[in-house]
């Protein structure tokens, strides 16, 4: 099946005995044992699984092609889950821009018990003086947050494999719409379902997708059901039907972000816009080459600093100034001020999720504020 009829009909199982179209929520917690001790429909306690769960985990795992799927209440309590199942000791190789609510986890939360480094992933002799004979894991994100890098990630899982290396990707910025990592020998994808799996900024979640259901998986499997960082059956169902429209909002967002930054770009007042669907973008080849599209995320950078990036948000009226994205309300925000004093990203960077409204409309804001 095409994406979009995967989207509509891979997470949705009709309840048999009612026959209603849409499934249905199973709230309870606990589920029916037979006289023999065995339960019947395989559920045994919604921490374990549950009928909304499976279905959320199924459709997620066929989007992105992958052999199995296992959801998480949040995209932090999944990235914390990879790297729960790593041996003490083990050294991950992270992005210098990773995303900064992973990144400030790692650095917290494992510091003592796993090595890491942080470092400029796009460099190859950079990537390669940093393996280490207890290198377990690099971890790419791309496009990246806020900088909207983009890795190549055929050429990351290359080095990766010589070295017996695995490799885990946040897909999050890209969606399986925009980007099929698993199809370009990844061995774990990684999504904040908050985002655009959700798509009205109203639900958490977060979820790992896996290219083969091996030793590793079954490890991730046993801290989601013992951690019992799980999505509610609530969660799971509404995720469920938001990703039913995934396909389309996507598109929605691509074409809004092209034209949007194509009207930055030439904005006096602009000092540089990143987007990777711009033939200036320093990675747009390797984007070409990758990605299905160039998803609806988008950066710039006001000329000035800190206090000129502030007046423009302070004079928007359509895009919101909040954090997250993916919604399908565009959202802009100063990521230097959320990101803490050790942030790598420019003071006069504006970070724009770009949403659903009409275009003519965002461009007539975003004008207003830059006048």
């Amino acid at each position: 099946m095409k994406i979009e009829t995967i989207a509509i009909h891979a997470g949705n199982h009709a309840d048999g005995s009612s026959k209603a179209v849409i499934q249905p929520i199973t709230l309870s917690t606990t589920f029916t044992r037979e006289a023999d001790g065995s339960f019947p429909a395989g559920y045994i306690y919604s921490r374990s699984s549950n009928p909304n769960r499976t279905s959320l985990e199924n459709v997620l795992a066929r989007l992105e092609s992958g052999a199995d799927a296992a959801a998480f209440s949040s995209g932090n309590a999944a990235g914390m889950t990879v790297f729960q199942t790593l041996k003490p000791g083990t050294h991950i190789i992270c992005p210098d821009d990773m995303y900064h609510g992973l990144r400030n986890q790692i650095k917290t939360l494992f510091a003592g018990i796993l090595e890491f480094d942080f470092i400029d992933i796009n460099d190859t002799a950079v990537l390669t003086s940093h393996i280490k004979s207890n290198t377990g894991l690099i971890w790419i994100e791309t496009p990246s947050n806020p900088l909207l890098k983009i890795t190549d990630i055929k050429k990351i899982v290359e080095i990766a494999r010589k070295h017996h290396i695995k490799v885990a990707c946040d897909n999050t910025f890209a969606t399986p719409i925009g980007q099929q990592p698993l199809a370009l020998g990844v061995d774990l994808v990684m999504h904040s379902s908050t985002k655009y799996f959700g798509g009205h900024s109203d639900l958490m979640g977060g979820a790992l997708i896996t290219a083969e259901k091996n030793e590793w998986w079954t490890k991730i499997r046993q801290v989601q059901e013992m951690g019992g960082a799980i999505p509610s059956p609530m969660d799971c169902y509404f995720l469920t039907r938001s990703i039913k429209t995934l396909p389309y909002r996507v598109r929605g967002h691509v074409y809004n972000a092209q034209l949007l930054s194509e009207y930055l770009q030439k904005h006096s007042k602009i000092e540089k816009v990143m987007y990777p669907g711009l033939p200036s973008h320093p990675q747009h080849k390797i984007a070409k080459e990758q990605m299905l599209n160039f998803g609806g995320m988008l950066s710039f950078c006001v000329k000035g600093g800190s206090d000129e990036a502030r007046n423009v948000i302070n004079k928007l009226n359509i895009f919101t100034q909040a954090t997250s994205l993916g919604g399908v309300e565009t959202l802009i925000e100063h990521r230097a001020s959320v990101e803490g004093p050790d942030t790598k990203t420019p003071h006069n960077l504006l970070r724009v999720s770009v949403g659903l409204e009409h275009i003519d409309d965002l461009i007539a804001d975003i004008s207003q504020a830059l006048s």
